[in-house]
């Protein structure tokens, strides 16, 4: 009995070991758990999007401009001393947190580390420490899309599809790199394209320099008088776009693109009317004792001082308001407000889809029609709004000879790896609204306002300088009662052939440190040099 005993228990062990053999062919076989088995040692790490650039009139880089890399890091190797002098405070709180970890990771560099045995994958930040034109390239939002500005406007040329390249990282147990095998980089095609703008990068970065030594709020624009290209765009204060959400509570708006708002004009707008005049044929004198009864409204003249006989090149010179009420008086409403729609006023001005300068405001023919408020109007005052692109856009067309063309920020589409343009955008069409003659007659008028007139801060520039300054009323006043003026000055330069046409605003001052045709003036020699 008990040989048999023996020889069943045998028996049930072979049959078990049998079942046992066929349940391991049978796993071996299914290619499911194979592939299951492999995943478990290999890590996919996933390398942020590519985002195409901002890239200048020139081709230099807006974005992108401070190099980065992106360290892979295996457990093991050391990581968190060689690594934590080259990376920032983001960086060494992840170097600690993983510093146990059992899987590789990427961390930011401030070099390549690849000769060092670590390997290393380009990654430029975005902004720099002194970012560009913060408000008018905008910023990216947690997911990395365009959230505000240019970023927002043309988020999908950028981003593409979004794809993103991945890095296969073969590893033991312990996170740490099989030996034998390498990383395997899978790169990934998202179709983001770079755009290239207008803008000049070393026109911009002089106008923002400027801004930041002389102003506290307002904006500097510079145009190319031929293309009406915007060369600069700054609005103060300004904001970090790597890190918007530390300027939430910040005083005085660093998020407004100031270049955008409408504000009152004041004396900016007499070269409107000046048009008006010299179109119509009339250039009448008038004698001036410092203000001017219309209704029973008393308008003064600055400081309430007169100016005496004066002629329309005297009046703009020094910015004779009862000059300009009686000019208004003789042309009337409607040849007057014909003539600032034709030079872009009360029109909106789109730079990029979902990026408009405000078409600020233009009094009706019925507001008009009462004599204080036409008299408002004719120095700028009362119901109208002008935005500093718009002022801008009406001083190029006296610069560039009586042609207007709206202020155009695009220019195209690039390949990023070849620099080739992909596609050039649309720009706006040329449309003669000065003839000729008037648009020198002004030219001549603005160059005496600089030279012996209100702008005399302007003065003094090599090739000499145009232009017309202006201070406008804003109804708002400080704790103390004064009131705060939006300072204007809108010029070209260099007089004797205009290359740049500059609009400086400083909004919602009581007293500026340095007047706006000072600030203008100081850009100018800052663009002489830089030929």
């Amino acid at each position: 009995m008990s040989g048999r005993r023996v020889l069943a228990l045998y028996a049930a062990l072979l049959f078990g070991f049998a079942g046992v053999l066929c349940r391991l062919f049978y796993l071996a076989s299914r290619m499911d758990y194979a592939a299951r088995a492999a995943a478990q040692s290999t890590v996919t790490l996933e390398l942020p999007a590519r985002r195409g650039g901002f890239y200048d009139c020139m081709g230099l880089p807006l974005t992108g401009l401070e190099k980065r890399w992106l360290a892979l890091c295996f457990p093991g190797q050391g990581n968190y001393t060689r690594l934590y002098a080259c990376t920032d405070t983001a960086g060494q709180e992840l170097l600690y947190r993983s510093r146990s970890r059992a899987a590789p990771f990427l961390v930011e560099v401030d070099r390549d580390m690849t000769a060092l045995g670590i390997p290393c994958y380009a990654a430029s930040r975005r902004y720099a420490a002194a970012p560009l034109c913060p408000q008018l390239l905008g910023y990216l939002d947690g997911e990395g899309h365009g959230a505000a500005g240019l970023e927002k406007a043309l988020d999908a040329l950028l981003t593409g599809s979004g794809a993103r390249d991945t890095l296969l990282c073969p590893v033991t147990a312990q996170g740490t790199l099989r030996t034998g095998e390498q990383v395997q980089h899978l790169q990934a095609d998202s179709g983001a394209v770079g755009v290239r703008l207008t803008l000049s990068r070393s026109v911009q970065r002089a106008a923002e320099a400027v801004a930041a030594q002389t102003m506290t709020t307002g904006c500097i624009l510079v145009l190319d008088v031929r293309t009406a290209a915007l060369r600069a765009c700054v609005s103060v204060p300004g904001f970090d776009p790597a890190d918007p959400a530390a300027s939430l509570e910040a005083p005085d708006s660093p998020f407004l693109n100031r270049a955008l708002q409408a504000y009152a004009v004041g004396s900016v707008f007499k070269p409107v009317l000046a048009a008006a005049a010299l179109e119509a044929g009339l250039a009448p004198e008038y004698d001036c004792n410092g203000a001017v009864v219309v209704d029973g409204q008393i308008f003064r003249c600055a400081g309430g001082v007169p100016h005496g006989e004066v002629d329309l090149s005297a009046a703009l010179a020094k910015s004779c308001n009862g000059y300009f009420i009686r000019l208004g008086q003789q042309l009337g409403a409607q040849a007057l407000l014909q003539q600032a729609q034709a030079l872009g006023f009360g029109r909106s001005i789109g730079l990029a889809e979902g990026l408009i300068a405000q078409s600020g405001a233009l009094p009706g023919a019925e507001e008009l029609a009462q004599s204080g408020q036409l008299a408002n109007f004719s120095f700028g005052q009362g119901s109208l709004l002008a935005t500093p692109l718009q002022v801008t856009a009406m001083m190029n067309t006296i610069a560039n000879g009586g042609v207007y063309r709206a202020p155009c920020l695009l220019d195209c589409a690039l390949d990023e790896t070849s620099g080739e343009e992909l596609s050039a955008f649309a720009r706006p069409q040329a449309e003669r609204v000065l003839t000729e003659q008037t648009a020198a007659a002004l030219h001549t008028m603005l160059e005496q306002t600089v030279v012996e007139g209100t702008a005399q801060d302007a003065s003094g520039l090599p090739g000499g300088a145009a232009g017309k300054t202006g201070t406008a009323q804003t109804g708002q006043f400080t704790a103390e009662g004064k009131e705060r003026m939006n300072l204007w000055f809108a010029g070209f330069y260099p007089a004797e052939d205009p290359q740049y046409t500059i609009v400086v605003l400083q909004d919602g001052q009581t007293q500026a440190a340095v007047s706006s045709a000072a600030v203008f003036a100081q850009l100018c020699t800052a663009l002489h040099w830089l030929g």
